[in-house]
């Protein structure tokens, strides 16, 4: 017999990360019967919950699920629909019977896996305590804030620690589905499904995808008011001493109230901009490459493109070619 995965569905989970699931491993399920006939392992899933059935999803759409009964070889607990950053106690105070179904399935030795902001319901169940995880990047920084003890993997898409597997966003569903099916019926088959259902199995990294203006930004008062003057000036040369005399102190006033607020330098925080200026108009514009690079504040390519694969680990003209919109490419921001 093969492994039985069980989806938990509770109120409020994302459909996407329910039965993106299921149907991977149906395609597999048929793929491997055709590709190796003589074995008979197939996946089986099945949507549980711990609720009276039918269960309201994200968007108020009703699934039914069967009660969970029984030991499956693996638990998937799916992210929650979230419409602002915050309010953790709020959404985690109507999930108390999953959070301690949680801990149980966990003390029973059962596997668990997370998908999107999953992480956070496994976090808060304290499965993932002194464990290596992944989340969605948008709440790396609430997830590092509200669980310390759980050493967070920023870039990473998928992570796995002890029997606890943690995904990046919400279609990193598919990169957890890939992962099962190769566990289950080797790469063959999850390179024949990836080929079927048009999936990139190589993901590794979230970077690439990371847009700081989806992020709430720094509130600080002085912090804030430095950034607003460096964004205003992204294609001139950065100039400590400049910045230093539109505030009126000393240069190192300036470095010492912008780590304490920031945790950097208002150097390292100008090269993040830059590099998300620069992702915009690779996205969204015609730019040729050169003036990309100079209405970002660089002379040189060579630097630039440097800078740009560390941030995102793509060079800026990979980055284009995968991301580019077509049919905006006259696109500029005013």
């Amino acid at each position: 017999m093969g492994k039985e995965v069980a989806v938990l569905v509770y109120p409020g989970c994302m459909g996407m990360e329910v039965f993106a699931l299921t149907d991977l491993v149906l395609m597999a399920n048929h793929l491997a019967s055709h590709m190796q006939p003589a074995r008979v392992d197939a996946l089986r899933v099945r949507l549980v919950t711990l609720r009276a059935s039918p269960v309201a999803i994200a968007g108020g759409l009703s699934v039914v699920a069967q009660r969970l009964r029984g030991r499956p070889d693996l638990i998937v607990v799916p992210g929650l629909e979230v419409s602002r950053f915050g309010e953790w106690d709020e959404r985690f105070a109507h999930l108390g019977e999953e959070l301690k179904a949680i801990r149980r399935f966990h003390r029973q030795g059962i596997a668990l896996a997370s998908v999107c902001i999953g992480s956070f319901v496994l976090a808060e169940a304290g499965v993932l305590q002194g464990r290596r995880a992944a989340t969605a990047w948008p709440f790396v920084n609430e997830f590092q804030d509200r669980y310390p003890d759980v050493q967070i993997e920023k870039d990473a898409v998928l992570v796995s620690d002890g029997g606890v597997t943690t995904t990046g966003a919400v279609s990193s569903v598919m990169d957890l589905g890939q992962h099962l099916i190769r566990e289950n019926f080797g790469v063959a088959v999850a390179r024949a499904v990836g080929k079927l259902a048009l999936i990139d199995g190589g993901r590794v990294s979230q970077r690439a995808y990371v847009d700081n203006a989806l992020i709430p930004q720094n509130r600080a008062p002085f912090s804030g008011q430095v950034n607003r003057w460096l964004t205003s000036r992204l294609s001139e040369a950065y100039n400590l001493g400049a910045l230093a005399d539109e505030f009126h102190v000393t240069s190192r006033t300036v470095l010492r109230r912008y780590r304490q607020e920031t945790g950097m330098t208002p150097l390292q925080w100008l090269q993040k901009a830059r590099i998300e200026r620069a992702k915009y108009l690779l996205e969204l514009s015609a730019m040729p490459m050169a003036e990309v690079v100079a209405t970002v504040g660089y002379q040189d390519l060579a630097t630039f493109s440097r800078l740009f694969a560390r941030e995102t680990g793509q060079t800026p003209g990979h980055y284009k070619r995968r991301f580019q919109m077509k049919g905006v490419a006259g696109l500029r921001r005013g």
